[in-house]
């Protein structure tokens, strides 16, 4: 009976302490995924556990891959932004996988597309030299930007992922991105509901990059 009762007694203090007795379940030496993104990954508008890289967390947890996320993510930052600032998380985090979530920002200061296209580019060289993968998140642009620059700018995340050889999501927002229902108020981020939408956005192509 003693026994029983002290089995039962730890059983409880590993769930408490590991979230259930998982060999995988995310700990300080687990491999790193960091995402370094806007507002869309630091999810402006939203609560704690809402935002889709807190989802990814959680999926990862349940299919049992032993990563732990960073989210470096940013409201307002931009290329250039995430460029000066990556050197200095990958020397901290030395991350196994980088997602970068960057861009939007640029265009919708008008910033040219030239120096974002070189932005990401170096992100991701800096990405490849410390010995990490780089996943990149494509964006698209409301068409009243202009046809030419709405179709660079799209056009440019894939570039970038051909000339580095890294896989890239297309379009984050895909399926809903013309659904003003997913969307704050501002038009712009998206919504509580929509989370659940951009992790399976991601998910095909960031699940064929990890190992368990």
């Amino acid at each position: 009976m003693v026994r029983i009762v002290f089995r039962s007694v730890l059983l409880s203090i590993m769930f408490c302490i590991g979230g259930g007795p998982l060999a995988q379940a995310a700990t300080a030496s687990s491999p790193v995924i960091l995402v370094v993104g806007d507002s869309i990954s630091a999810g402006y508008g939203l609560n704690k556990g809402q935002v889709w890289v807190d989802q990814l967390a959680a999926r990862l947890q349940d299919e049992k891959y032993p990563y732990r996320i960073v989210n470096a993510s940013i409201s307002g930052d931009t290329t250039a932004g995430g460029r000066a600032r990556l050197p200095a998380l990958l020397t901290q985090h030395k991350p196994a996988l980088v997602v970068i979530e960057l861009g939007a920002n640029d265009a919708l200061r008008g910033g040219r597309l030239e120096a974002t296209r070189a932005n990401l580019d170096a992100m991701v060289g800096a990405v490849q030299a410390a010995g990490a993968q780089a996943l990149i998140l494509g964006l698209q642009l409301p068409p009243n930007y202009g046809a030419g620059y709405v179709r660079d700018f799209g056009e440019l995340f894939g570039s970038v992922a051909r000339a580095r050889k890294v896989p890239v999501v297309p379009y984050l927002f895909d399926g809903f991105g013309d659904d003003l229902a997913y969307f704050q108020p501002d038009r712009i981020h998206p919504t509580a509901n929509a989370q659940a939408r951009l992790l399976d956005n991601v998910w095909p192509t960031l699940k064929p990059l990890l190992k368990r």
